[in-house]
């Protein structure tokens, strides 16, 4: 199974592509899509929604995996968060991919066995988990990209579906 796990936001929207490959998890391309702050929202949507539209094409994934969404504080963020993870999902659907959501506390058991442990526990675990990370990812890597690999491989991890 091939999935394109997300960390949904619209100024760093991290994507990471892994595939199950004889037990072991693999990673394709993993990266942050960007948009700039200068465009008014409606255009920043449209850039995130093209770019990942064009990685769907491209590398053809079975399945989403994307974060649930949890906000306390800053409901504007919230807000524009949530309409980019509303994008994802749906030309996730248009593309005939499965859907799967994941909470923090899901993707953090998943990864360190622990539901409270923090981000830098989570990172450490990524690059432990993925066979190629050390050969793929040679430069330094963004905390949205570790983000979406570990939604990823909490996919790969739990759900049971083949292609």
């Amino acid at each position: 199974m091939r999935v394109i796990g997300v960390d949904p936001g619209y100024d760093k929207f991290g994507v990471a592509i892994l595939e199950k490959r004889n037990g072991q998890d693999i990673l394709i391309f993993s990266d942050c899509l960007r948009s700039s702050a200068k465009l008014p929202f409606s255009e920043r949507l449209f850039t995130i929604g093209s770019d990942f539209q064009h990685l769907i094409e491209k590398f053809k994934p079975d399945a989403l995996a994307i974060e649930k969404l949890f906000f306390t504080t800053n409901q504007k963020t919230a807000m524009g968060v949530s309409e980019i993870k509303g994008i994802a999902t749906y030309i996730a659907k248009v593309n005939g991919l499965k859907t799967y959501e994941y909470t923090p506390l899901q993707v953090k058991m998943a990864m360190v066995g622990y539901g409270k442990a923090n981000k830098d526990q989570v990172s450490k675990m990524v690059p432990l988990l993925i066979k190629n990370f050390s050969e793929f990812k040679k430069n330094k890597i963004e905390d949205d990209e570790f983000d979406a690999c570990a939604i990823a491989l909490t996919c790969l991890a739990t759900e049971r579906v083949a292609k």
